[in-house]
């Protein structure tokens, strides 16, 4: 695992918002008294929500006051998922998989879209519309290759297909999540091979 190191620039300060607040108090009750650090990681990600995608370090400071935590041990689960972005990311965060069933299905030409069309990995694009990094298994793999853009996949891409995803999302336009070709969800991608009959009825075996 690569070290994970907090941003050199970072904001002078970190608060929730009046409605995270309540929302932090909430998930704190869930835990019994002298366990309220176990909350520390639904709190990090929410002030990662709050904080354009991306946590800093007055943001764990304030979790780990909140929690009644020591600064360092926050600091040790922020460094330590990669959930965790500690830099800025572009308004469309995309974690493009490179695990062997993607790469075998060309994950390779979706990182040249990367590169062409937002920049080098791990960087903001100009228009801070883009960011992206490559990531370990993502669990689609019989939709591969695939990437999560912020919190939707996007399946089933080759190189043109995914060009047209970053292009209509960086022109503001609506994309649909999911395979970007005729498969309906994780389906045979050359149709149904088996039960094509709806309605078909099935012995068990035996009878008359």
């Amino acid at each position: 695992m690569s070290v994970r190191r907090l941003d050199p620039n970072q904001p002078a300060s970190f608060a929730f918002t009046a409605e995270n607040v309540e929302w932090a108090k909430q998930q704190i009750a869930k835990y019994p008294e002298g366990k309220q650090a176990s909350a520390v990681i639904p709190l990090l990600w929410r002030a990662q929500e709050q904080h354009d995608g991306w946590l800093p370090e007055p943001a764990i400071r304030y979790v780990a006051d909140m929690l009644g935590m020591e600064y360092i041990r926050a600091i040790e689960v922020a460094t330590f998922y990669t959930m965790f972005n500690l830099s800025p990311v572009g308004e469309h965060y995309v974690q493009l998989c490179g695990t062997t069933p993607c790469w075998l299905r060309g994950a390779d030409e979706l990182k040249e879209v990367c590169r062409k069309h937002i920049g080098p990995e791990g960087t903001v694009s100009a228009d801070g519309k883009f960011s992206w990094l490559e990531v370990e298994c993502l669990g689609a793999c019989v939709n591969a290759p695939m990437v999560q853009i912020n919190a939707d996949f996007f399946e089933d891409l080759d190189a043109a297909s995914f060009e047209r995803v970053l292009a209509d999302l960086r022109s503001g336009k609506e994309v649909k999540p999911g395979p970007q070709n005729e498969r309906h969800a994780s389906e045979p991608a050359g149709g149904l091979t088996s039960l094509t009959n709806v309605g078909q009825e099935t012995g068990t075996g035996g009878g008359n």
